[in-house]
């Protein structure tokens, strides 16, 4: 098999969800992950916003095909991150245990070129270096990028915790209620000519303008909090979340199962054709477990 082939095995969807499958080819050493150690410090709840969980409502009757048909599910208490996963926390991490991101392992990750117009697999991009080792290091306050669902899965298990589910993902970014909003924070993605996201503006990946200030990912939190004191449930980066990406029962869209394939939420900073759809609180996304990409992070669970 050519370089190309098995490198470049990359599948690009904007519709319904950024699916960016593009390592399915290749071997990975899972042996570093499996040998880490939990982080013999004890689990900070104070960083975390905790629900009480009950009854709530999954999915939109006025979203994506995806979305549907919305369903009564039952949450137990869980507690979630107040924020997304800085670059400063994951940096503790890597130096504790020595752990290599599945990017640095293959060599390459994926990034969409604003002067192309395309994805692509750009060697040397890590999560210190988004753009790659020829661009500016990224700054420690921003969230973590370049993971994909095994990176995301060990540092969470290093700290003790898990990832969430989309489900508690959701009840969360609905704070806890049934009767919400489209967004986490409110019906409109501007308020007083202020954006409450880092969101994309314009119609397709064409750079237009950057109102919102940041042209890729910002500072974690730097939108300001919900009332549970969540921060970025909307724009910024994608976030990984635990289960396997499935049709919602009595859906008519069936897509098989795959446990290689993992729901993500909350869309990015970057372009999607379903547009300002993908910032709600119940958009979804899904990816491969060892995907890695410029606008993908995450938070986790306990």
């Amino acid at each position: 098999m050519n370089k190309t082939s098995k490198l470049y095995s990359l599948v690009i969807v904007i519709s319904l969800f950024l699916s960016f499958s593009c390592k399915s080819e290749k071997k990975i050493d899972k042996s570093a992950g499996s040998e880490l150690k939990v982080d013999s410090k004890k689990v900070d709840t104070g960083s975390m916003a905790y629900f009480k969980g009950g009854k709530i409502s999954i999915g939109s009757i006025s979203g994506m095909p995806n979305e549907g048909p919305t369903f009564e599910m039952e949450i137990a208490p869980f507690y979630i991150d107040k924020n997304l996963v800085s670059v400063a926390e994951f940096r503790v991490f890597i130096n504790k245990t020595g752990y290599k991101t599945e990017a640095e392992k293959f060599g390459d990750s994926g990034v969409f070129s604003f002067e192309t117009g395309t994805w692509s697999l750009i060697q040397d991009v890590t999560w210190e270096y988004p753009m790659g080792e020829t661009k500016s290091k990224v700054e420690d306050s921003h969230p973590v990028t370049h993971v994909s669902w095994n990176d995301a899965k060990a540092y969470a298990s290093w700290a003790g915790k898990r990832l969430p589910t989309e489900f508690e993902w959701e009840f969360a970014a609905k704070n806890g209620k049934n009767d919400t909003p489209a967004y986490s924070w409110g019906e409109n993605l501007v308020v007083d000519s202020q954006y409450m996201a880092n969101v994309w503006q314009g119609e397709t990946t064409k750079v237009d303008s950057v109102l919102d200030g940041y042209l890729l990912t910002s500072p974690v939190g730097i939108f300001g909090e919900l009332e549970s004191g969540l921060t970025d449930m909307g724009g910024n980066v994608w976030q990984w979340c635990e289960n396997m990406y499935e049709s919602y029962p009595g859906s008519t869209m069936k897509e098989p199962s795959n446990p290689k394939v993992r729901s993500t939420r909350g869309g990015s900073f970057m372009f999607d054709q379903a547009g300002d759809k993908s910032f709600t609180t119940t958009f979804r996304g899904k990816n491969s477990i060892d995907t890695s990409l410029f606008n993908t992070g995450f938070r986790c669970a306990k």
